[in-house]
């Protein structure tokens, strides 16, 4: 049963068991429907509880049973119903503030290949990927995601695989090259023989670990369960006492239901509803209120490189003239034979002319896949692209780096490296994140070690892992120690998707549309900005630092009142009432932290 049914059934008991009650002065109707209901509810109740005891976790729902059954046990059923109302409540708003995460996420959650173009005697055909068989011919257009592992046949292409494999640069594909499902292609069609199916390619395997990963979850003990021992245990010492004194079971149940754990059941999802809104606020969708929870106790942060710390987009990192040229006419000369190219490289170069008005006129222009452009710029022909193509002269290769070689009539100029855009927020976040405690940081990534090593160093990581696939970054996580715990990952692609679900934390960096990172994870990012994941952390500490003072308040309160009914001076009907003065009181300061 869910547990805004419970709720509604619950009103709707009570405003049945008020009718009989008072217009109809039908006093044992009113305690029958509020007994079978109330019976009811325990009953389910008692099996969650269990459920939640197999599964390794306690709480507060025993001490509030109990109070259920006292109650009606000494007919004080009107306090009964009250407990019932703010049981179901508290489940209910848990409930809506996990149910509106997820809504807000709707737009986030898939980017997995869905349709497969087949090539059947000439002739182009739209399937679906899972009717993908091996050995099918299909064609995979310009800008859109393989559907299935496979080889070229036909055409070249660069392809985007850094959302699989972390690497930043597009790999330049020809005949006889293999695909990744999930990756994209650059500019040029390609035809493609399908090696495995949709449930077999490099995309099915990465969502397999990510399923993998979420059925093995790290434990974690919720701030209110903490609470829940020691406050259960002084309050049937209490009850107990005061029956016994007595020799009075009325005084047992008026003490419960004062004792009722109102402050450990409502306090707490209030304030993490609330922190969760003023994450939404702030540009960040977080999933449920146990996530708060384990980031404002975060001790290590992981990062993926490619599209987490850095944007993910090349831009030019070195102008190297070779002949008499200089920077900025090399840089003019291959941008203005480029500028009506789709290739990403292109795309960088145009990005770094500030002034455009100073590309060259260009005739002649011939784009020649796979190896690079050639134009007629001012009479003269400029080449752009792989060093056999550009020039007859010996080259010497740049290893290591995306880099475009230019010529002008076969007289080699120079070259153009380009380097993956570290975010201008990341060495900042880092900064942040250590004022937050948070001093274990870390990086993970699929690129070449010396790429990561310059990036880390320039943000201020000292821990990094390069050359990881989807399992190595998993390994990684999963060795890391419990006091280093619990562990943020922070991640863009599909192949960050499996560490996100196996890390205490996964945090999508989702601005740029959907992935299967944005399913898995626990939080999404939805502003393009690093700087994000501190204030994630800043706002879980602060909701649960709010959290605890409110649980405090109300335990204090309510064990004050504990005192008092001991004494047989609060009848239980007046303990429910003086129980939500303690809820009102919980919860207006639980609300604080909705505030930035």
């Amino acid at each position: 049963m869910k547990h805004l049914t419970k709720l509604m059934i619950t009103i709707a008991t009570g405003i049945l068991a008020l009718l009989f009650e008072f217009a109809f002065h039908q006093a044992y109707w009113a305690f029958a429907i509020i007994v079978i209901t109330g019976s009811i509810m325990t009953l389910s109740m008692l099996v969650e509880m269990i459920k939640t005891l197999k599964s390794g976790r306690y709480g507060v729902d025993i001490l509030a049973i109990t109070a259920i059954i006292a109650t009606l046990a000494v007919g004080e059923y009107w306090a009964s119903l009250m407990i019932l109302v703010m049981l179901t409540g508290g489940d209910s708003l848990e409930d809506y503030a996990a149910k509106r995460a997820n809504k807000e996420l709707k737009s986030l959650l898939d980017n997995s290949p869905q349709k497969a173009h087949q090539l059947v005697d000439g002739v182009l055909i739209e399937i679906m990927v899972e009717k993908v068989k091996v050995g099918d011919e299909l064609v995979v257009k310009s800008g859109e995601i393989v559907p299935v592992d496979g080889s070229i046949i036909s055409g070249s292409s660069a392809v985007d695989e850094s959302s699989l494999t972390g690497e930043s640069r597009p790999i330049n594909k020809q005949k006889g090259d293999s695909l990744m499902s999930g990756s994209i292609n650059g500019e040029s069609s390609l035809t493609m023989k399908a090696e495995k199916s949709a449930k077999d390619s490099q995309y099915q395997t990465i969502v397999k670990l990510v399923k993998e990963s979420e059925s093995q979850p790290a434990h974690f003990v919720r701030m209110a369960d903490r609470y829940a021992v020691p406050f259960t245990i002084t309050a049937y010492v209490i009850a107990g006492i005061a029956w016994f004194v007595s020799k009075d079971p009325t005084r047992f149940a008026e003490v419960l239901v004062v004792a009722s754990p109102c402050p450990l059941i409502l306090a707490a999802p209030i304030a993490l509803v609330a922190g969760m809104s003023r994450s939404s606020r702030n540009g960040i969708v977080v999933k449920t209120g146990t996530t708060l929870e384990k980031m404002a106790e975060t001790q290590s942060v992981a990062f993926d490189k490619t599209g987490t710390i850095t944007k993910g987009e090349l831009s030019v990192a070195q102008i190297i003239p070779e002949s008499n040229v200089s920077k900025e006419e090399l840089l003019l000369l291959a941008a203005s034979a480029e500028q009506e190219s789709s290739h990403i490289l292109a795309r960088s170069l145009l990005a770094s002319i500030t002034t455009p008005k100073n590309l060259k006129k260009v005739s002649d222009l011939e784009e020649v896949t796979g190896s690079g452009v050639k134009a007629t710029i001012e009479g003269k022909e400029v080449r752009v692209g792989k060093p056999t193509f550009i020039s007859q002269q010996k080259i010497e290769k740049i290893a290591d780096q995306t880099v475009i070689y230019i010529s002008q009539d076969g007289v080699f100029l120079g070259y153009i490296t380009f380097k993956d855009t570290i975010r201008p927020e990341a060495k900042a976040t880092m900064t942040q994140l250590r004022e937050l405690d948070v001093e274990h940081l870390l990086m993970l990534t699929g690129d070449h070690r010396q790429v990561a090593d310059a990036i880390a160093k320039e943000v201020g990581i000292t821990e990094i892992y390069a050359e990881c696939l989807p399992q190595d970054k998993i390994n990684v996580l999963k060795k890391i120690p419990i006091k280093k715990r619990p562990v943020i990952m922070v991640g863009d692609g599909v192949n960050d998707a499996p560490s996100l679900a196996i890390a205490d934390v996964g945090i999508a960096m989702g601005a740029h549309g959907a992935t299967a990172a944005s399913e898995t994870a626990d939080a999404v990012i939805l502003k393009d900005n690093l700087e994000k994941v501190s204030t994630a952390v800043k706002i879980s500490k602060d909701t649960m630092k709010i959290a605890k003072q409110s649980v405090l308040i109300g335990i204090l309160i309510c064990t004050l009142l504990m005192l008092i009914a001991s004494t047989g001076v609060i009848p239980a009907l007046i303990g429910a009432v003086l129980q939500e003065v303690v809820d009102t009181v919980s919860i207006l300061s639980s609300l604080r932290a909705k505030n930035d």
